[in-house]
């Protein structure tokens, strides 16, 4: 059959069947980016901003903003995925790979524990943010993040409920043992992944 006579009802419905398939189970779609945060909005001057890598390490590793933008860089576009329960698909980031991070820090940890000015913080297995699953970033549909959203940086995890891809981070310790982090100390799942509904402690 020729492209002439497939109806435009027809290829609609089947698109809006491909996208169904990247919606997780119990996700609406969200054409906005609504902003949730735990805390009020800090802002962080530029100048005074690091990021630091600390914990089971041999020796800390810390580097100031114009290090960190110096590293580099990918462009992503990935779906992301909030707990309460909008999926928003094809965001556009700019940012550094932990695996480029983490190769220069050698450590025997098991864990992750990103820690956020304003005392927010969250873990993650140590092997679930390496092999380009998880980024540092700090730009946004080809602008800087804006603060509101996470910036000057926030963890890209978007493998994850979005809860896991802390805003306004400032570092990550690593660590042997498992430590739930802020939401996670209050019931949220310890893992939060969208596709098995892991919301909650008992999901």
């Amino acid at each position: 059959m020729s492209e002439g006579f497939i109806s435009r009802g027809f290829r609609g419905r089947r698109q809006q069947s491909n996208l169904s398939a990247r919606i997780p189970p119990g996700q609406y779609l969200e054409h906005g980016f609504p902003v949730l945060s735990a805390g009020p909005t800090p802002h962080t001057s530029l100048a005074s901003w690091d990021f630091t890598i600390t914990g089971e390490v041999d020796e800390p590793k810390r580097w100031s903003w114009d290090e960190m933008k110096a590293l580099p860089h990918e462009t992503l576009t990935k779906d992301i995925h909030c707990v309460t329960k909008w999926t928003k698909l094809d965001t556009h980031w700019e940012g550094v790979s932990l695996d480029t991070l983490l190769e220069q820090v050698p450590t025997s940890a098991n864990y992750v524990v990103a820690f956020c000015d304003g005392g927010y913080t969250t873990n993650l297995p140590l092997d679930e943010v390496l092999d380009g699953k998880a980024w540092i970033v700090d730009t946004y549909e080809g602008q800087p993040l804006a603060p509101e959203h996470g910036g000057p940086v926030r963890l890209l995890v978007p493998y994850l409920y979005f809860w896991k891809s802390a805003k306004w981070v400032r570092g990550l310790r690593l660590v042997d043992k498992d430590e739930p982090g802020f939401w996670e100390s209050f019931g949220y799942n310890n893992h939060g992944d969208p596709w098995k509904e892991e919301r909650y402690w008992d999901d």
